[in-house]
C-alpha cells in the first residue's frame, strides 16, 4: 500500500527574509496537514533545502507517492518546465517512488479574497476620506517572459477592480516583461484620481517588493498632490493556505490540470512562436542552494557553486512534448521595450515624455 507525502516546491530567493516567509508557510501547512500527510519542501534555487533534499526527507519517512505543488502564483517557465523537471528527474532515479504534479495557485476566489483584504488592510491604515470611484488601484506582478502568466495579473487585477468598486485598475510588473512599475505608475499619476494604491500580487516579500515601493516613492514625489498607498504582499493569509489545501485535493481527484489553452510552448502564441514544442529542461542546478546565506532550515546542502546566476527572467521551456529542439534560452522578444526590461540597467534615466533616454 503507498504511503502518501506532500511536497511544496518553492522558487527561492537570495533574500533570506522571501526564504523564511516561505518555510513558515510549509510549516503552517505541515501543521495544518499533521495526520494525514507528511510535509516537506524545498527550492528550485538560490536557497536550501532544495527540492531534491526535501523529496530525500518524505522518502525517509516511508513515502512512496508525493502529491507536489508548485509554490507559485501562475504558471510560467519555472511552475511549466523547470520545477517538472527536477521532480521528473528525481523520480526516474528512484524505484517505486511516484510524483504526481498539481497545479499553481492561479486565479481563484480565495487568492482574490487574500488580495482584497490586503488591499483593505491599506485603505483602513491610509484613513481619510477619499472615496473608492477617486481611487485607482494598481495591481503589481512578478512578471515573466511567458505572456499567459502576465496576462492572468491583468485578470486578478480586472477582477479587483470591479469587485471592489475603484475608479480605475492598471497593472504593471517589477520585471522581464512591460510596463515596469515606475512607468506604470507615472502613468497611472496622469489619469486624474486622488489616491493610488499599489498592491505588489506576490506571495513573499523579497528584493522585487522592495523595488516595487522604491518606485512607488519615486514617483509620489514627482506628484505632492496623489496619496500614494502601498498595500502589503499576500504572504501568509489564511486564504492562501486554504488554496494550497485546494490544490492538494485536487491532485487526489484528479482535477488538478494546468491551464494550457494559451501556453506559448504548446500553442502559436503571437511573438512567441519560436518557444513551441522546446523540450522540458531545467537549467537551475548551478544555482541550487546558493544565495540566501547558507541557511538550510535543519535538511543540509553539501554543494558548493562558486558562480553566480543573475535570474532576471523566466525560462520557458517546453511542457513534455518531446519535440527534437537544440536548446538555448530564448530572449524575451520585446526585451527592448521603452517601458520595459532595458529600463532596469544600471545608468538607464526614465523621463516620462513618451520615451525613455539614456
Amino acid at each position: 500500500m503507498s504511503k502518501l507525502g506532500v511536497m511544496i516546491c518553492g522558487h527561492g530567493s537570495r533574500d533570506q527574509g522571501a526564504v523564511d516567509e516561505f518555510a513558515a508557510v510549509a510549516q503552517r501547512l505541515k501543521e495544518r496537514l499533521a495526520g494525514r500527510y507528511p510535509v516537506d519542501y524545498g527550492y528550485l534555487e538560490f536557497a536550501t533545502p532544495i527540492i531534491r533534499t526535501g523529496l530525500d526527507a518524505l522518502r525517509a519517512q516511508g513515502v512512496t507517492e508525493v502529491l507536489a505543488v508548485p509554490g507559485m502564483l501562475f504558471a510560467a517557465g519555472h511552475a511549466k518546465n523547470d520545477i517538472p523537471s527536477v521532480l521528473n528527474t528525481y523520480a526516474a532515479g528512484h524505484d517505486g517512488l511516484t510524483i504526481r504534479y498539481g497545479r499553481e495557485l492561479g486565479i481563484d476566489t480565495r487568492m482574490l479574497h487574500a488580495a482584497g483584504e490586503r488591499i483593505e488592510q491599506a485603505l483602513q491604515a491610509a484613513g481619510g476620506d477619499v472615496k473608492r470611484e477617486e481611487t485607482l488601484l494598481m495591481v503589481v506582478g512578478r512578471g515573466a517572459s511567458d505572456p499567459d502568466a502576465n496576462s492572468n495579473v491583468a485578470k486578478v487585477m480586472r477582477l479587483l477592480w470591479e469587485g471592489m468598486g475603484f475608479g480605475w485598475g492598471e497593472t504593471c510588473y517589477s520585471g522581464v516583461t512591460f510596463p515596469l512599475v515606475e512607468p506604470g505608475l507615472e502613468h497611472a499619476a496622469r489619469l486624474g484620481f486622488k489616491r493610488i494604491v499599489v498592491f505588489p500580487y506576490f506571495l513573499f516579500t523579497g528584493v522585487l517588493v522592495q523595488r516595487i515601493y522604491d518606485a512607488t516613492d519615486v514617483v509620489a514625489a514627482r506628484h505632492p498632490g496623489i496619496e500614494f498607498v502601498k498595500a502589503p504582499y499576500l504572504n501568509d493569509h489564511e486564504m492562501v493556505l486554504r488554496t494550497f489545501e485546494a490544490r492538494i485535493q485536487e491532485i487526489l481527484e484528479g482535477t488538478g490540470n494546468m491551464n494550457c489553452q494559451m501556453c506559448k510552448y504548446r500553442e502559436q502564441v503571437l511573438g512567441f512562436e519560436a518557444e513551441t514544442g522546446l523540450p522540458q529542461e531545467s537549467h537551475h542546478h548551478h544555482v541550487e542552494g546558493i544565495g540566501s546565506g547558507g541557511h538550510s532550515h535543519g535538511h543540509g546542502h553539501g554543494h558548493d557553486h562558486g558562480h553566480s546566476h543573475d535570474h532576471g527572467h523566466d525560462h520557458g521551456h517546453a511542457h513534455g512534448h518531446g519535440h527534437a529542439h537544440d536548446h538555448h534560452h530564448h530572449p524575451y522578444p520585446h526585451a527592448d521595450h521603452p517601458l520595459g526590461p532595458k529600463t532596469l540597467k544600471t545608468g538607464y534615466r526614465f523621463e516620462w515624455k513618451g520615451k525613455r533616454e539614456a
